[in-house]
């Protein structure tokens, strides 16, 4: 890992090379992301079959081989141990729970003269949540994509997940059982993406798409914003700890273990205020590097994009924590509560030596789909709202008729639009 120090004369273009990450879209994937999309909008069925047999090694006749039932979940389900259908139920459990507070209801007032004004809160209809499959085994991307989309009261959640070689994940699909899924589709890469989007004749058109993916996945999002919404294109996993020394350096080294071992391009950065702790964190990680199974992938990233820093204090620290606004970011020092109120850009703020940024993927209660590449400076974690809409309530009386249709007159006419002002005049003589 690299070893940067605030009082070095050139820290701070260091740490923002460190921190850049190119986010341009490759040509020519998104040449081959373009064509695929305009294939499945345009043969739809056909050509969502035909891709899945060609990258997922299927042999699939019809949408039907692709298509899941609920029955297909529930024996899913039953066919785990008790210990990972109770931790499946208890996760969703709090998960749900969490969500609820973050709903949204409808409000109005009003005005003096008996003008009506407020927002009305709706749910989507329809959203696609993208789920990876293959080797890799994401229950947890499936609950917390379909959990808050439950909570919002979204009427139906379609979830894609290819099953390369037509190897279906049980605790994929018990998970979306859990979570109360409407219905599962064993495709996947940018064909999902685009029959969600544009719809077909056995997958409905959705409202709006979220979910991760790999790079095929993100450029077909990126091309079909606008027809429908997204979540977000999301960068490499991060961790930023912040430690003051009070935790054990086997703890925290395990930690910046936790996001490393995603892939080569995901980001640990541990910033202290003590030399000397840095240099015990540095040697347990030598030392339990040695049992992770994903050895070569973490130290493959701690070397491309990690980095101990070296900070003068605490208030120093949490101001480099604000630039590089981090997608989960870990307080392991006392009183951590306290210092999080100097926080403004974060993700998630795991406060404390006994929040592991992995029980916040899993199971605290929190949303783990979060803003990456430092956009918490303006973005913020998955959620409810993020499957509610809002609409403008405008009822006016005839006496604010009067009032506003004075007030909107003048501006009309200073725009040059004179319908607009003679829409509003038309009404000022109206009797109540």
């Amino acid at each position: 890992m690299k070893h940067l120090n605030t009082q070095q004369a050139d820290f701070w273009p260091q740490l923002k090379t460190l921190l850049a990450f190119e986010t341009a879209q490759d040509p020519q994937i998104d040449a081959t992301v373009a064509a695929i999309c305009a294939d499945v909008q345009q043969r739809g069925d056909a050509a969502l079959i035909e891709y899945t047999n060609r990258f997922d090694g299927m042999a699939a006749q019809s949408m039907a081989e692709l298509t899941l039932s609920q029955t297909d979940l529930q024996q899913a389900f039953h066919r785990l141990p008790e210990t990972v259908q109770a931790a499946l139920q208890t996760a969703a459990k709090r998960i749900e729970t969490y969500h609820r507070h973050q709903k949204q209801e409808s409000w109005s007032y009003r005005d003096a003269d008996g003008t009506l004004l407020g927002q009305q809160i709706t749910a989507l209809d329809r959203v696609g949540i993208y789920v990876p499959g293959g080797k890799a085994a994401y229950p947890s991307s499936v609950m917390m994509n379909a959990m808050p989309a439950h909570v919002a009261g979204v009427g139906e959640i379609i979830m894609v997940v290819p099953t390369p070689k037509g190897e279906r994940n049980d605790i994929v699909l018990a998970a979306a059982y859990v979570a109360g899924v409407t219905q599962v589709f064993t495709v996947g890469g940018a064909q999902a993406v685009a029959a969600l989007a544009y719809g077909t004749d056995t997958i409905g058109q959705v409202d709006k798409i979220t979910g991760p993916g790999n790079a095929y996945v993100a450029a077909a999002k990126r091309r079909v914003f606008g027809v429908v919404g997204i979540d977000m294109v999301a960068g490499p996993s991060e961790i930023l700890v912040i430690a003051d020394g009070s935790t054990p350096p086997e703890w925290v080294a395990m930690d910046l273990f936790s996001q490393a071992e995603h892939d080569e391009i995901a980001q640990a950065i541990l910033i202290a205020t003590d030399e000397g702790y840095l240099k015990s964190v540095q040697a347990a990680m030598q030392r339990l590097i040695a049992e992770m199974p994903r050895r070569a992938i973490i130290e493959a990233s701690l070397h491309n994009r990690g980095a101990m820093i070296l900070a003068r204090d605490l208030d120093e620290a949490c101001a480099i924590a604000n630039f590089i606004a981090p997608e989960h970011l870990e307080l392991s020092i006392n009183n951590a509560a306290a210092w999080a109120d100097k926080i403004r850009h974060a993700g998630a703020i795991f406060m404390g030596p006994y929040t592991s940024e992995s029980l916040g993927d899993y199971c605290a209660g929190p949303n783990h789909v979060l803003p990456t590449s430092r956009t918490a400076r303006f973005a913020s974690p998955l959620g409810v709202y993020d499957f509610q809409k809002r609409s403008s309530l405008i009822e006016v009386s005839a006496a604010g008729a009067h009032s506003l249709g004075q007030i909107a007159s003048v501006l009309a006419h200073g725009e040059g639009l004179t319908a607009h002002a003679r829409a509003a005049e038309m009404r000022l003589q109206a009797k109540a």
